[in-house]
């Protein structure tokens, strides 16, 4: 894919420095361009870069004004950061434009898929599935029987999705998400094994979800687990059986969340949180990092700490906390000095 600078000004609405003919086939960054390559500018602490930058075009805001002269040429717009990502996403959509079904791949006879769909090498769609328009499936993907999968999805390579689970629109799973395994559900014998209790609920994600690689997302036992629309899942994480994620959530890398725990809408969840199962995270929740959560959160907390603390305690605790070790020495040396005070037994 190749660009001219005068291609690139009409499509940003911006104002071209320079040779309007000159073409770009890649991007990088300003520290590190090269010859063809098209860079941005938008904090002026990178500014120093753009000096020996050998990039071929870089985009930058209208209120910049070089101080020498510039190598490359250059296009002035609006705001620097917001035009070169939607340059990104062109970028992106172009190398990810598959379309086609590979001749290895494998889809049943009763699938309704619809017939701009890309499906890749060893790929498996099976019994009633529903998949609807523009959807992307990569190589060694698995789609169990009766799934519905919407519009404008992307399943990256390995991605595994058990029967009867429900894909929305516009959502995307990274290599190795796996969608609809059993949930942790066992019965404890008297004899001290465990009795399998049967999963057979599904899993539903909503619109515009996405899931990071290798992240997790168990069926319910009945019902359905649910994530709703908007909500956007790191790597490595583990959803369990019956637990709702409110709308538009964040939740970082290395998070588990246990059975049938309810998360509200417009929630940050930092990495390594572990939340305890059976319990309501209220709206607009903000919990740090490894943080360990035991009882219910309402809305409009942030917190922090194992055992999870309001954020504000637990700073005030911490400042404590770390200075337990000289406040030891302090008592002991205290206790010393009034051994050494107290009268001689007898007296």
């Amino acid at each position: 894919m190749e660009f001219s600078a005068k291609q690139i000004s009409l499509l940003l609405n911006g104002e071209i420095i320079g040779n309007e003919d000159v073409r770009v086939n890649t991007l990088c960054k300003i520290e590190d361009g090269k010859e063809g390559g098209l860079s941005f500018l938008a904090n002026d602490k990178y500014e120093h870069f753009i000096y020996d930058c050998n990039s071929s075009i870089v985009i930058v805001n209208k209120s910049f004004s070089p101080n020498k002269a510039l190598k490359p040429t250059i296009i002035k717009v609006d705001n620097a950061y917001e035009s070169f990502a939607k340059l990104l996403d062109i970028y992106n959509d172009y190398f990810l434009n598959k379309t086609g079904v590979a001749s290895l791949s494998f889809i049943s006879k009763t699938a309704k898929v619809d017939e701009d769909i890309y499906v890749g090498e060893f790929a498996f769609i099976g019994e009633g599935v529903k998949i609807g328009k523009h959807v992307k499936v990569y190589p060694n993907c698995y789609i169990g029987d009766n799934v519905i999968i919407g519009d404008n999805v992307t399943l990256f390579a390995g991605v595994r999705i058990y029967h009867n689970c429900i894909i929305g629109n516009n959502c995307i799973l990274h290599s190795g998400v796996v969608i609809g395994t059993d949930g942790f559900g066992f019965a404890p014998l008297e004899d001290g094994s465990f009795k399998k209790i049967a999963q057979i609920g599904n899993v539903i994600l909503e619109d515009d979800v996405e899931v990071g690689a290798n992240s997790t997302i168990d069926r319910s036992t009945m019902g359905s687990t649910i994530i709703e629309k908007g909500v956007k899942i790191d790597n490595l994480v583990q959803i369990a059986h019956n637990v709702v994620v409110g709308k538009n959530t964040a939740i970082a890398s290395q998070t588990g969340v246990a059975g049938s725990s309810k998360i509200g809408h417009n929630c940050f969840i930092g990495g390594q949180v572990g939340i305890a199962g059976h319990l309501t995270i209220g709206n607009r929740v903000k919990i740090g990092g490894q943080a360990g959560i035991l009882s219910n959160i309402k809305d409009d907390s942030t917190i922090m700490g194992t055992p999870a603390l309001n954020a504000k305690d637990f700073m005030r605790s911490y400042s404590i906390f770390r200075k337990l070790p000289q406040m030891q020495k302090q008592i002991d040396e205290l206790t010393k000095k009034l051994e050494s005070l107290s009268p001689p037994s007898g007296i």
